[in-house]
């Protein structure tokens, strides 16, 4: 397990609870993605057969995106989910798996339908939706302050909130008015 510490060292690794199966690690948004700019924590579970079973990762705040749930932020991907294999590490995942799914969204595999189905209809209010979710889930004060304790009521509180304001189509489009 030491060997994860050492390739995670451009990373902000943190372990949940005093161990080591269960990390936070600090995910930046890919150069050149609607993304760039944001940062996100992830929490990463490694299961007793880690590495001949795939670790279970999730975004712990927020993020606009086809292929990862909204609600819980585990994230849809063939190659954590189905074909993992003892050759990766925790280093792909972050330097490699997430960007590419970050870069290139797959709407026709979704955890989040509205998101899938704005890239599809709208380019452009999608676009701006990401970019807003980045603004005000995805910054380096809003996750400095995201610990185990808070982040469980922090989410079900923004999840009441924006489950009303994003009901209807026309609310969508004033939620960028201030």
């Amino acid at each position: 397990m030491i060997t994860i510490w050492g390739m995670m060292s451009d990373y902000s690794v943190e372990p949940i609870n005093d161990g080591i199966s269960e990390l936070k690690v600090e995910f930046h948004g890919p150069k050149d993605s609607l993304y760039e700019g944001g940062i996100w924590k992830i929490r990463v579970e490694l299961p007793d057969a880690y590495p001949y079973k795939s670790p279970s990762i999730g975004f712990v705040n927020k993020i606009f995106h086809p292929n990862v749930d909204e609600l819980s932020g585990s994230v849809c991907l063939d190659v954590i989910n189905q074909t993992w294999s003892p050759m990766f590490d925790l280093l792909n995942i972050f330097e490699v798996f997430l960007p590419q799914l970050l870069l290139y969204p797959n709407p026709s595999d979704p955890l989040n339908g509205d998101a899938a189905s704005l890239m599809m209809k709208d380019r452009k209010q999608y676009e701006q939706r990401v970019k807003e979710y980045c603004e005000r889930y995805a910054k380096k004060e809003n996750i400095s302050s995201i610990n185990s304790e808070e982040t469980d009521e922090d989410i079900s509180n923004e999840d009441i909130s924006d489950g009303q304001s994003t009901s209807s189509d026309d609310n969508i489009a004033g939620v960028a008015d201030p």
